[in-house]
């Protein structure tokens, strides 16, 4: 590991565009500090702690929602647009072909995206600033038409600027901007939380302590493999004669990953679970009675730890078999094979290809899908057991934490071989 930080270090090239993405997430941890004025911090921390669902917002968000920041909503409404888009390209025929026009027709879709986020953002916004207000917490101290107005373009803006940071972070091809802005959020509650730990600790807690250190090894370790682990089906392709010359002929192999989705079907699972209780927040005060104890049974309902952990994983799971439909096609993979002469040693080209690749992923799903749902449980498990909930990083944060450590590592591997070759 040290050979490869000395590589890196001596190439001036490598070692600028590093040192200006540590710059750039600097600046993001800078502004993630700059409040909204009018906003109580005090009493908006307090609300924070008092709402698990907010709570886990708020470490999406990497703090910044419990500060009231100029980008309190992070890349959030940049991640909702990007869903909305790939699930559109499977209904809509125009956005399908678009998506199969390579770079020039994902520049596209990706311009659509952003232009999207801007009306989503400045929605969630309103959202959030409507339900702090009903909070009743005095967590706004002053909120007059000018000043909602401003604030929302306010908190619009600084979204904007996080999308233009993450896209000038992937030009370095240090990783996925938006990806390490998700990043730096989770790590930057590390060390406030470790120190709390310090501060708090307790000789009774020692047992505790190794146990939650230990389960993160496990974790990270079990994170590590799954996202590396794929499946290998082998492929020959056929010899063919040109000429004089015989092309073809060799034996290769098709990789079909464990976990396709990566952390995505956890998103996905995530803004359901939030959007019932979310919404029901706004119907406590209403004057229909039927309505206002209809919102705190649904409130009550995702409070209950039981059934918000069952409820959260079948979704995780689901979501995984979904997402994976969307983005791996069995057919097209077959019709591509049979195109290039390629077959599957034991299988008949065509239909029965794509049945047998269908066939595999589904098995190496189930077992990709049960490991994103025990690692989306996992702090509520913990809780469960031990009554504590003073685990640092969750078990969705890791995954994300590992998953962009991983694609970091591949990219800065694939810059060092690249100048190995030019050096050949």
């Amino acid at each position: 590991m040290l050979d490869k930080l000395k590589q890196i270090w001596k190439i001036k090239e490598l070692r600028n565009k590093i040192i200006f993405v540590l710059l750039l997430l600097a600046l993001f941890r800078l502004v993630a500090h700059i409040p909204v004025p009018g906003v109580d911090l005090g009493a908006l921390r307090r609300f924070f702690e008092s709402n698990q669902l907010l709570g886990l917002m708020n470490v999406f968000s990497g703090g910044t929602m419990e500060n009231f920041s100029v980008i309190m909503l992070g890349v959030g409404p940049y991640i909702t647009a990007s869903i909305i888009f790939q699930l559109l390209a499977m209904v809509v025929p125009s956005l399908e072909e678009m998506s199969k026009e390579g770079e020039s027709g994902r520049h596209r879709i990706n311009q659509y995206t952003r232009l999207l986020s801007v009306p989503l953002a400045f929605l969630q916004s309103y959202g959030m600033i409507m339900l702090l207000r009903q909070s009743n917490a005095g967590i706004i101290i002053d909120l007059s038409i000018f000043r909602l107005v401003t604030t929302m373009i306010t908190i619009t803006a600084g979204t904007m600027f996080l999308m233009w940071l993450g896209e000038i972070i992937s030009e370095k091809q240090i990783g996925n901007g938006i990806s390490l802005l998700i990043f730096a959020g989770i790590i930057a509650a590390l060390p406030t939380q470790i120190q709390q730990l310090f501060l708090t600790f307790d000789s009774s807690q020692l047992v505790e302590v190794i146990i939650y250190v230990l389960i993160a090894i496990i974790t990270i370790a079990g994170v590590v493999f799954v996202t590396e682990a794929q499946r290998n089906i082998p492929v020959v392709y056929a010899k063919q004669v040109r000429g004089n010359r015989v092309f073809g002929g060799t034996a290769s192999h098709l990789p079909l990953r464990v976990n396709m989705a990566g952390v995505i079907p956890i998103i996905f699972a995530i803004s359901i679970v939030l959007l019932p209780p979310l919404v029901a927040q706004f119907f406590l005060r209403v004057r229909t009675a039927w309505l206002a104890s209809l919102a705190q049974n649904v409130i009550a309902l995702f409070n209950n730890s039981i059934f918000y952990a069952i409820f959260y994983f079948f979704l995780v799971v689901g979501f995984t078999y979904f997402y994976t439909a969307v983005i791996f096609h069995p057919k097209k993979v077959a019709e591509n094979l049979q195109k290039q002469g390629g077959f599957i040693p034991g299988i008949r080209p065509g239909k029965l290809t794509a049945d047998y690749l269908q066939y595999i992923t589904n098995r190496i799903l189930l077992a990709g899908s049960l490991f994103l749902g025990a690692i989306a449980i996992l702090p509520l498990a913990l809780k469960g057991v031990t009554g504590s909930q003073s685990m640092v990083i969750g078990g969705t944060s890791l995954l994300i934490v590992v998953s962009v450590v991983i694609e970091i590592i591949k990219q800065i591997e694939s810059q060092l071989s690249m100048r190995d070759y030019e050096e050949f």
